[in-house]
């Protein structure tokens, strides 16, 4: 039986095996071009605004945004968004034909969250220490649909590593460097811009997509972030018996076989 999330070949191109387009994707871009749309009305500029990711989610608890920034179309009135929301259905096709319906939504969010998480942890930080003056406008590199190409590309990327692809429509490249490529932009658009949060926010969701396509979908954040937990506790209080020692010059006994007292080691 495969466990690979990615139960379907694909073909190492755009669209999958062919056929219908998935539904989701369809509703995935109406959403993006409709709050894209939305930001150029008075009236209707203040949907997007509030669900886009900003400073707002630290500075006043507006948490939703962790979840929504994703879906709501960013950019100026250009021919370059509907370029974007092109390459995101291509990517989206063969990576919802791979990964299936459920996969698909959790690999959003999973990375999506994380990347906002940890942009938004940068924001807050940097911010707070330099006096509450932020050296940047933050996360304008990884808003709407730019942290799903993010997505979708390293999913890709990672899948279906010896695939071509024609980079700039022109240059055949080897799928899996596109985890390096998508890197290398998000570092150019950060010279251009200084936002240290959007940057590191794509790399967390490159990085969580690769980690979720590796582990054939079974997310094991939860329990490495326990481990790791438990870990430094473990570190923490031998520490901390240790300095207990030394100031009282005490001696710890192994317990060896417990008993029917059930005790570990104990100070005497």
């Amino acid at each position: 039986m495969n466990r690979d999330p990615y139960r379907r070949p694909t073909v190492g191109g755009f669209g999958g095996l062919g056929g219908r387009p998935p539904r989701d994707l369809l509703v995935l871009l109406a959403v993006l071009f409709v709050t894209f749309s939305l930001r150029f009305f008075a009236s209707t500029a203040i949907v997007p605004a509030l669900l886009s990711l900003t400073p707002l989610v630290w500075r006043n608890g507006f948490l939703w945004q962790l979840a929504t920034y994703p879906f709501i179309g960013y950019g100026d009135a250009s021919v370059w968004v509907l370029l974007e929301f092109l390459i995101l259905f291509w990517f989206g096709r063969d990576v919802y034909a791979g990964l299936g319906r459920r996969h698909f939504w959790r690999l959003l969010m999973v990375a999506a969250v994380g990347a906002a998480v940890l942009a938004v942890a940068v924001d807050a930080l940097v911010t707070l220490a330099r006096g509450g003056l932020a050296p940047w406008t933050p996360f304008l590199l990884m808003q709407g649909q730019r942290i799903l190409l993010s997505i979708v590309i390293a999913a890709f990327a990672t899948a279906n590593g010896r695939a071509t692809i024609l980079l700039f429509f022109v240059l055949p490249i080897e799928a899996r460097w596109f985890l390096g490529i998508e890197i290398l932009f998000a570092f150019v658009g950060f010279l251009a811009t200084h936002d240290l949060p959007g940057f590191l926010g794509i790399c967390a969701a490159v990085g969580i997509a690769f980690l979720y396509i590796r582990d054939g979908g079974k997310w094991r954040g939860g329990r490495r972030l326990r481990e790791a937990r438990l870990r430094i506790e473990r570190w923490w209080l031998q520490r901390k018996l240790d300095r207990v020692k030394k100031r009282r010059r005490l001696r710890v006994i192994k317990g060896g076989n417990r008993g029917s007292t059930g005790r570990g080691p104990w100070v005497n």
